[in-house]
């Protein structure tokens, strides 16, 4: 059997664990440059409050209702999940984290009469360690576990933890699940789905396995499986990205080339690490940067370039020295940018890198050094070691909008909780 363990609305959760205050009031994270709702409290949702909407059009509502806003705190976030992950990783015989707030364990250690009793108190122990309320789902598939997630999730009943055992349940579960919420159905599957009359999980397990096949290809048999209890999945073995973007809107245009520098080196060390967890290189580094187009009174320029790698790579230095000089070859100077992002692409997996018999780089070194300093900032957050040309120029003026960022509590001891004893 399988355990989805879900934190419930992670980032708002984590500001909530040094704003006990918050309990039971309207909370929301908002996206970069405090734009667009990430991430809402059940109180936010209740309020009518959707995901992805910008902050502008709810203004009204967040002043009437006493909604509190905080911007993107991910040293926060990142260390608040890791600190829930290490728990979960120690009470299973395997485990597979599938994002920051997600991962699958094995629980076939623990008898089966005794599972369900196993989670809650793992969802209790998380709670008290941590402070992150979690939810779990258990079922015989990854997929049908996120489903008993969602459910442990909406309804306090459950005590946190949902289980998917018998046909009974699963039909009855699947029966009032809406098919777009089924992991693996995206948004063009759905439309399909819907077209053929299919609007929830149940309807969709029932049909064929040739329909399935026809109308959704291979991803959608194995779905398809999947809601019938078929374990077929592999997180570790789904597609790959065939691209990784970092973009950014900055708040203040910039012109001045090392204060872009620093933003293009950070964007792309991103990228980097992201091609880094699913293991794989890239062979070309796409860079841009353009003005607003609603500033008529200023010079309009759209900066790109790309580059091709002689050998494919995920090594922050040598992904970061080829997007520094494409940057530098078309950066002209006075022009205000007030957008730039870095794309990876030619994406694939690293064991099928094809070497160049006169490469000069000593690659097995730097893989080396790298996935060092990868544990480095594992283990004492990110950014512990950085390259130069990714350092803040602290005297500048503020690059993104973050009116709402909590302090830094876990991360950096300048933001430590002070209590004062009277």
């Amino acid at each position: 059997m399988y355990a989805l363990a879900d934190c419930n609305n992670f980032f708002v959760s984590c500001e909530r664990v040094f704003r006990p205050d918050l309990e039971g009031k309207p909370v929301v994270v908002l996206s970069g440059n405090d734009g667009c709702v990430v991430s809402r409290s059940n109180e936010a949702k209740a309020l009518g409050i959707k995901m992805g909407v910008p902050l502008y059009q709810i203004k009204a509502l967040v002043e009437k209702e006493g909604v509190v806003c905080f911007s993107s705190n991910f040293s926060l976030y990142g260390d608040l999940s890791d600190r829930v992950m290490s728990i979960l990783r120690k009470h299973t015989s395997r485990f597979e984290q599938y994002s920051i707030d997600e991962c699958f364990i094995n629980i076939d250690h623990v008898p089966v009469a005794q599972q369900k009793a196993y989670c809650e108190e793992l969802v209790r122990y998380i709670r008290r360690g941590v402070g992150i309320p979690v939810s779990i789902g258990i079922a015989s598939s990854k997929t049908l576990a996120k489903v008993a997630s969602k459910y442990a999730k909406k309804y306090a009943g459950y005590h946190g933890v949902c289980e998917i055992r018998t046909e009974e349940q699963r039909q009855k579960a699947l029966s009032t699940f809406e098919i777009g919420d089924v992991w693996g159905i995206g948004r063009r599957a759905k439309a399909k789905l819907e077209n053929a009359g299919i609007t929830t999980a149940l309807q969709f397990a029932d049909k064929s396995a040739a329909f399935a096949r026809n109308l959704l290809h291979k991803p959608g048999l194995l779905t398809w499986q999947e809601l019938r209890g078929q374990d077929v999945i592999d997180i570790t073995e789904l597609p790959m990205k065939q691209t990784v973007t970092t973009s950014r809107t900055f708040l203040t245009a910039i012109s001045d080339l090392t204060l872009l520098e620093e933003q293009i080196a950070n964007f792309c060390a991103h990228c980097a690490r992201q091609l880094r967890t699913q293991k794989s290189v890239a062979q070309q580094v796409y860079v841009y940067a353009q003005t607003s187009s609603y500033r008529t009174d200023i010079e309009q320029h759209y900066l790109s370039e790309l580059v091709t790698l002689p050998v494919a790579s995920s090594n922050n230095q040598e992904l970061i020295s080829y997007a520094l000089a494409a940057l530098r070859r078309a950066y002209r100077p006075n022009v205000l940018y007030k957008k730039a992002g870095v794309v990876l692409m030619k994406i694939i997996p690293e064991n099928a890198v094809v070497q160049d018999l006169f490469d000069a780089k000593d690659r097995s070194k730097d893989q080396r050094l790298q996935r060092a300093l990868d544990h480095i900032d594992d283990r004492h957050g990110k950014r512990s070691i950085i390259l130069g040309s990714q350092i803040r120029n602290t005297t500048a003026e503020p690059v993104y909008k973050t009116e709402h960022k909590s302090p830094l509590y876990t991360t950096d001891l300048r933001d430590i909780i002070r209590v004062n004893g009277k």
